[in-house]
């Protein structure tokens, strides 16, 4: 187990962008909507690069010593593409829809050990370019099951700092690689909810605390199917009934308009976070727990089996 706990890490400053699916749902406090996928750009790459570029002018500065994020892509082309021409240096990572939380954890380790003084976390999702990496492009009509969930559209990025803010991190655990057999590409949330099932349970094994020592605990994109594994599995194999629990792909869209089973991408649980729950005053301990499905089409069209990971922070917000 991989776990941390800090003392002087802060989240301050952020900044989010989210698609036109995004604004027509449940989202609030986002900084910017866009109107199309394109957003102007003759390619959705091109346009999931600008969302990029956008989030880092709004939170580079000259303290800013290092940027670590990634996206879907592959070479993490969006973000390698936004952060060329900018002189700091950079760290890119790939925890599919779990990158922000491990960027988090990544600069957060280097802030407590006093390596550097400040960095940006940053990640992206494009739904279109999402589906044609992971399954067909949309243009092909494939039919897609119920348990599906839809790739949010958007980018998102925050500075983490020794300088205090209203938004302490105070731990973390970087989960393990999970593979519980499932070769549905469609079902990601059956794929996650085991690694996050078991990120939770040891951290809180590893910190001392309990399921209710927190206001919120909230998973990054498991679907109303996910969600709904997740706090079985929780139940039947650790006794654990959890009621203060949410998932950020199950609150990003209305019902009315049929996304599926919800929201996903590694956008989805910041633009929730940023957007809906940190803006909530009833919310003061929380724990974020990322959910990424390590899924490569390759092996999925060999038969194989998907193998999923979870990255976690808890945080406090002073009211």
């Amino acid at each position: 187990m991989a776990s941390f706990i800090y003392k002087d890490v802060y989240l301050n400053k952020y900044f989010t962008i989210a698609g036109k699916n995004e604004n027509n749902g449940l989202l609030k406090n986002i900084n910017k909507f866009i109107n199309d996928f394109y957003y102007g750009e003759k390619t959705i790459e091109d346009a999931e690069i600008k969302m990029q570029k956008e989030v880092l002018e709004n939170l580079l500065n000259p303290k800013t010593e290092l940027i670590v994020g990634g996206d879907l892509t592959n070479q993490l082309t969006a973000t390698s593409s936004s952060v060329k021409d900018k002189d700091v240096s950079f760290m890119g990572v790939y925890s599919a829809c779990a990158t922000f939380l491990s960027s988090i954890i990544i600069l957060s380790n280097f802030i407590q050990g006093k390596f550097i003084k400040e960095g940006i976390t940053l990640t992206s999702s494009h739904n279109l370019s999402s589906e044609k990496q992971f399954r067909f492009p949309v243009e092909y009509g494939a039919q897609k099951p119920d348990y599906t969930t839809f790739t949010s559209t958007g980018a998102a990025g925050a500075i983490i700092s020794k300088t205090p803010s209203n938004i302490k991190i105070k731990a973390s655990t970087i989960g393990k690689v999970v593979d519980y057999g499932i070769k549905d590409a469609n079902n990601m949330g059956a794929v996650m909810a085991p690694a996050a099932v078991k990120t939770l349970v040891e951290h809180l094994e590893y910190t001392k605390t309990k399921v209710t020592d927190y206001d919120l605990i909230m998973t990054g994109d498991l679907g109303n199917y996910g969600k709904e594994l997740f706090k079985m599995m929780l139940q039947k194999d650790y006794g654990i009934n959890i009621k203060n629990y949410i998932d950020a792909g199950s609150m990003i869209y209305k019902k009315s308009q049929n996304l599926y089973s919800g929201g996903s991408g590694p956008v989805c649980l910041p633009l929730v976070f940023f957007g809906n729950i940190i803006t909530n005053k009833k919310y003061k301990k929380i724990i974020l727990i990322a959910t990424g499905s390590l899924h490569s089409p390759l092996l999925v069209n060999q038969k194989h089996s998907i193998p999923s990971t979870s990255h976690l922070i808890s945080l406090e917000v002073i009211r």
